[in-house]
């Protein structure tokens, strides 16, 4: 009775659900909110055995008669991401999903993640800009972009190039930084397997996180190195179903620079949201004549219709550099 007020009511939640089997514990879930059951799955992953006595009481708590089992011995994760499998649409379980694998795998650097930015800024700032990108690569989005923002600011597009072109590091690599750093703040955490760092998605999630205007300027300085990094970077900052999130002086702003063949191949793949957002900000007769287009229109490249709809973003951008708007916040040969 002793072990069991010691468990916390989160721990009493984790071990019923187990106890109820996946069929019965996948019906309660359905009645939690995400974040519940991110944290009660997050909680079931660390949950190895389960003591006779705690799986009796915890079950009497609840009016529940006890199985006569010795005990149970459970593979907690394995349980945790099955019950997420049930737990609604596919999207909910997708970004359930998501957050637990990120909430139980281990993080190379994580005194680093512990660490305030300001403070692992001042410890940083004199590594080596390769260093400083492969330590933050590893880290969580919010807390690179906060640490990349207290750098000087000589370094920092120098830095975001290195976060871009990197791809895998090996553990011997994490084991040196590691140890090096250990020294200043004390404590070593190991890494067992190659993991993949960086990338431009990793950049692009960084500067999506950053404030003041921090990511403008970065991207500033860096064009002057790698122009066509830049453009890779805000392809995948703005897309063109992101005309969505703006207003309709905006995008009839933008279907003024844009002609009715190029804006019908950029519409044959775009979502019936983005259609509805054009044709609401053309006349009647203009978006009856598009429409037209899109129903004879055979089928084309998927590249083809990318490339228009890229030359639409890059209006966009454009409008944007002259102040006359603000946005907020890839593929093959297939035929469509």
């Amino acid at each position: 009775m002793a072990a069991l007020e010691k468990l916390t009511g989160l721990k009493k939640a984790a071990i019923l659900l187990i106890c109820l089997g996946e069929e019965a514990a996948t019906k309660l879930l359905r009645e939690l909110t995400d974040e519940e059951i991110f944290k009660v799955t997050r909680c079931m992953a660390d949950i190895e055995h389960i003591p006779e006595d705690i799986k009796t009481q915890v079950l009497a708590d609840f009016e529940m008669a006890a199985e006569g089992q010795v005990g149970l011995v459970v593979k907690g994760q394995e349980f945790a991401k099955k019950l997420i499998a049930g737990a609604g649409s596919k999207s909910r379980e997708n970004s359930l999903m998501r957050q637990f694998v990120a909430g139980t795998e281990s993080r190379p650097l994580e005194t680093i993640a512990k660490m305030q930015p300001s403070m692992v800024a001042s410890l940083l700032e004199r590594e080596h800009p390769q260093t400083l990108a492969l330590v933050l690569s590893t880290q969580a989005t919010e807390h690179a972009g906060a640490i990349i923002a207290k750098l000087p600011e000589e370094i920092r597009a120098d830095v975001i190039h290195r976060i871009a072109t990197l791809d895998t590091v090996s553990p011997a690599v994490i084991d040196r930084i590691e140890e090096a750093l250990s020294k200043e703040i004390g404590i070593v955490v190991s890494s067992h397997e190659q993991r993949q760092v960086g990338g431009l998605k990793k950049v692009v999630e960084i500067l999506d996180a950053m404030t003041d205007n921090l990511d403008a300027e970065i991207l500033e300085n860096l064009e002057e190195v790698d122009p066509e990094m830049v453009e890779d970077i805000r392809k995948l900052m703005f897309t063109f179903e992101d005309l969505c999130a703006l207003d309709d002086r905006s995008i009839q702003m933008i279907l003024r620079e844009i002609n009715n063949d190029a804006l019908a191949m950029a519409l044959k793949t775009a979502s019936d949201e983005i259609k509805h957002k054009i044709f609401s900000n053309m006349s009647s007769r203009a978006a009856e004549m598009i429409k037209d287009d899109l129903e004879a229109m055979g089928p084309v490249r998927l590249s083809e219709v990318e490339v228009m709809q890229q030359t639409i973003v890059k209006v966009a951008m454009k409008l944007e550099e002259e102040g006359k708007l603000t946005l907020g916040k890839d593929g093959g040969d297939e035929f469509v």
